[in-house]
């Protein structure tokens, strides 16, 4: 038995996309780091599907670019399709996604980790947390082949590895993926730390192989012509655009499907855990949405002209001859041959009231969560966890206030302040919906929110700073000659066309606010600086200016909300005791005990009334301790 018994600042357990932005971030910021997983050879794995990115996905993708993390630059080495979403609407909802090469994805996170300073990789499974004699500070972890490592500060990003248990139809066994062991012993040690856990489900597709599809029958689908890159530090991008294609179910296929109820884990009951609401199996969704005769499935490969590909839309866990049949009704599927069935897994998480905002635990100083470890689903939501715990560990190490996004400022800050304060009964996938300031928090402008912060935690280069400090300049400069430059009414009548001649001289600004008028529309108009100034800038530029009035509003709406929501809490406050609150929100605050107002308003069952009554009382107790 080999025993080691190093010493490190902070310790990462899992080897994930939360895994690899902590222990990236903790080395870069010079701290003496371990990441202890598995599997070297499966560092940074799409274990699902082979994409980054999507609806809301790619807006933390990009602020985990501007922070200093590396997901943007791993999938703009390794992407072999791009694709922007959302065209057909709204600025604040557009959001990119890449198909990427999952095996070169892998290897690019493994390159860089390996040759990290300051970060040493470990292989082999953590099975227990150590604390001191009180259990109230983190010391260390055990490893199952007897290595002990102590440490200041502890982030587990254990994935669906905790009491992994995979279902086919009607067979289990224990696994973290398909392949790969499960992690036994963690959460039990966590139990007898005093944390509360539960049970969550996922599923995945079938793999097929792709000589066994016939193309001809369904539809190609092809990334952008120029598309954009992910990292905002990424130059001379020009990826390839690999096809994927997209066909669909039909009543046989359903017919198939619903006379296979019963072997269905997921319907028998055998499945207690519960399951992602927005990325149903096949199964549920023919049994949800009963009204719908065929449901849309997009094939995608898994790697650059591999012969694997990826049935996306039909995640299952029944019998691998239920799937296979229901699949060869499919057009272009009729003669299609599995790699690898779909599955089910359940998993142990931890319910993230437990946290601070900084996501370290509020039982054990020094011990952090990120990842799916906290009921999340997703690359992108793990990897923008794993990297604000990895700030927040060396934060905590230097004796500094944690590193905390609000929701007015970015994504990640909607996704931490929604885990904290929301009670998480299915894995949490990110929406735009979810966040409330969705014009200021797109996805062009996560430099200009956050590389000033990046920069001042010391992720984010000089020169990259430097850089993003000269975009905003032009942008500002840009922004206000729009709107001291006015045009001639018949010089404006010639370029846009509108329905009613315009009669008196407008400035450009108020042209782009136009509903139909672009910016391409108008640079005759731009002197020549502004010309010459990057589409990308220059579209954001027109971003700016053509929903200033909405802007405003925004920004407006949170100077107003500001006045209360950082009004910190203390943490010995018994809620019990304040009886003018509704016995509901005694319990929920009790519970989760928040660390700022802000935090208590967003609880689940804590009305407004309850949040007015709890700054009545604090005030009251602040008065009272300083007389």
């Amino acid at each position: 038995m080999n025993v080691s018994r190093e010493s490190y600042e902070v310790i990462v357990v899992g080897g994930g996309h939360a895994g690899i932005e902590a222990a990236l971030a903790a080395s870069r910021l010079g701290k003496n780091t371990l990441l202890i997983t598995m599997s070297i050879n499966a560092l940074g794995r799409a274990s699902c599907n082979p994409a980054i990115g999507g609806l809301a996905k790619g807006h933390l993708v990009r602020e985990i670019d501007a922070l200093g993390g590396e997901m943007a630059k791993a999938t703009d080495a390794t992407g072999i399709q791009f694709k922007m979403l959302n065209r057909s609407k709204g600025r604040a909802v557009w959001s990119p996604r890449a198909q990427i090469d999952k095996h070169a994805y892998s290897a690019y996170m493994a390159s860089v980790c390996n040759a990290q300073p300051g970060l040493t990789l470990f292989e082999d499974e953590a099975i227990k947390a150590l604390t001191n004699q009180t259990g109230t500070t983190i010391t260390g972890v055990t490893t199952m082949n007897g290595s002990q490592f102590s440490c200041k500060t502890l982030i587990l990003t254990n994935g669906t590895f905790l009491n992994g248990l995979i279902h086919i139809g009607d067979k289990q066994f224990s696994a973290g993926r398909i392949g790969e062991s499960a992690s036994i012993g963690l959460t039990e040690s966590l139990v007898e730390l005093g944390f509360e856990t539960g049970r969550l489900k996922t599923g995945t597709p079938a793999r097929v192989r792709r000589d066994s599809i016939d193309f001809s029958k369904t539809i190609l689908q092809t990334g952008d012509a120029n598309p954009e890159p992910f990292s905002f530090s990424t130059t001379n991008f020009a990826p390839p655009n690999e096809a994927c294609y997209i066909t669909k179910t039909n009543p046989e296929t359903h017919d198939i499907i619903n006379g296979s109820l019963e072997f269905s884990p997921l319907f028998s009951g055998v499945i207690q855990g519960v399951g992602p609401r927005y990325c149903p199996s096949i199964e549920d969704k023919v049994v949800r949405f009963s009204d719908k005769s065929s449901h849309q499935l997009f094939l995608e490969p898994e790697w650059s002209n591999g012969d694997q590909i990826y049935v996306n839309g039909f995640s299952s866990s029944l019998p691998e001859d239920v799937q296979l049949a229901s699949l060869r009704t499919v057009p272009g599927l009729e003669q299609v041959e599995f790699i690898r069935p779909g599955y089910a897994i359940e998993y142990d998480f931890f319910p993230p009231s437990q946290l601070k905002a900084s996501l370290e635990t509020k039982r054990i100083h020094g011990l952090f969560f990120a990842g799916q470890i906290n009921g999340t689903s997703g690359y992108e939501e793990a990897a923008g966890q794993g990297l604000i715990a990895g700030i927040n560990a060396c934060l905590l190490l230097d004796q500094k206030e944690a590193f905390v996004l609000g929701r007015q400022e970015a994504y990640l800050g909607v996704l931490i302040d929604d885990l904290i304060t929301k009670d998480t009964d299915e894995p949490y996938r990110m929406f735009t919906s979810r966040a409330e300031y969705r014009l200021l928090l797109r996805y062009d402008n996560a430099h200009f929110r956050l590389a000033e912060k990046g920069f001042q935690l010391g992720l984010v280069s000089e020169e990259f700073h430097n850089w993003v400090t000269k975009e905003k300049g032009l942008a500002r400069k840009a922004e206000s000659t729009f709107d001291s430059t006015y045009i001639k009414p018949d010089i404006i009548n010639t370029l846009i066309h509108a329905q009613a001649p315009v009669k008196e001289s407008q400035s450009i600004s108020n042209l782009l606010r136009r509903p139909h008028v672009s910016i391409d529309m108008l640079k005759s108009l731009f002197p020549d600086w502004i010309k010459a100034l990057s589409p990308t800038l220059l579209n954001l530029i027109a971003t700016n200016t053509k929903y200033r009035g909405y802007i405003d509003r925004e920004k407006l709406q949170v100077e107003r909300l500001s006045k209360h929501q950082k009004m910190p809490i203390p943490e010995t406050v018994d809620y019990s005791d304040m009886t003018a609150i509704s016995f509901e929100a005694r319990q929920k605050l009790q519970r989760i005990r928040p660390e700022t107002i802000g935090q208590a308003s967003r609880i689940s069952g804590v009305s407004p009334a309850d949040v007015s009554i709890l700054i009545i009382l604090l005030r009251k107790n602040v008065s009272r301790e300083t007389t």
